[in-house]
């Protein structure tokens, strides 16, 4: 945890969640006094120097603006971007939402009524809609980054970290890397082919046959990264 408010104004108060691009955390906006959801993103490798730095920033303000875009009730809203001076940690900062991952409903022995998942799936996909008409594509859908709200509605999480992550800046991709997680990817993100809204459409149908389905084929889904 920083010792300091992140860009003087951010503080970090407890851990809410960890994977492989970062971590998540609860935190206090002291200039507007108001609670917010921080995401600690972890590029792999440390920007040698300050043209480096300066790219990095770039790319990530950009992908955060685009996502800011994204005004949905399905989607937390981003109000801020920082990159911390020692160029090791990209700061996401947005509306705190109270709820349940997906995940925790996911049980191998106890599949979901379909209902409940075609529900959930039918929220999932009114938000791909209208990211994708933006455009944005998520890039990593999972039930990870599914939180079900404590009014029931269903809140699409992570839009845009994919994509800051996939730059050269950050070399996150280089050697046939994948930015990612195994079990959602279509085969064009597999081959490392343009992405398109299908992309997320192809991981939304692994969701749905993951709520669905009585035995899962693995038991956590690893982070490629």
């Amino acid at each position: 945890m920083p010792e300091k408010p992140i860009a003087g104004r951010y503080e970090l108060l407890d851990q809410l969640g960890d994977g492989g691009m970062g971590d998540v955390w609860r935190g206090y906006d002291a200039v507007l006094d108001r609670p917010v959801a921080v995401k600690r993103i972890r590029p792999q490798a440390v920007t040698a120097t300050p043209r480096m730095a300066e790219e990095l920033e770039r790319r990530f303000r950009r992908e955060a603006r685009i996502t800011a875009r994204i005004q949905h009730p399905g989607v937390p809203q981003v109000y801020d971007a920082v990159l911390d001076s020692t160029y090791e940690h990209l700061f996401l900062v947005m509306e705190l939402v109270e709820g349940i991952p997906l995940t925790r409903y996911v049980h191998p022995e106890r599949p979901l009524p379909v209902s409940w998942a075609v529900a959930v799936a039918a929220q999932v996909a009114t938000v791909l809609s209208y990211a994708h008409d933006v455009p944005v594509v998520h890039r990593d859908l999972k039930p990870s980054n599914i939180l079900v709200a404590q009014d029931g509605t269903v809140k699409v999480l992570d839009f845009g970290v994919a994509a800051i992550l996939q730059t050269d800046v950050t070399r996150l991709t280089a050697s046939g890397r994948h930015v990612g997680t195994h079990q959602y990817m279509s085969p064009e993100q597999v081959r490392c082919t343009r992405l398109i809204p299908r992309t997320d459409l192809y991981a939304l149908g692994c969701v749905l046959h993951e709520l669905l389905c009585e035995s899962r084929c693995s038991r956590q889904p690893a982070t490629l990264s």
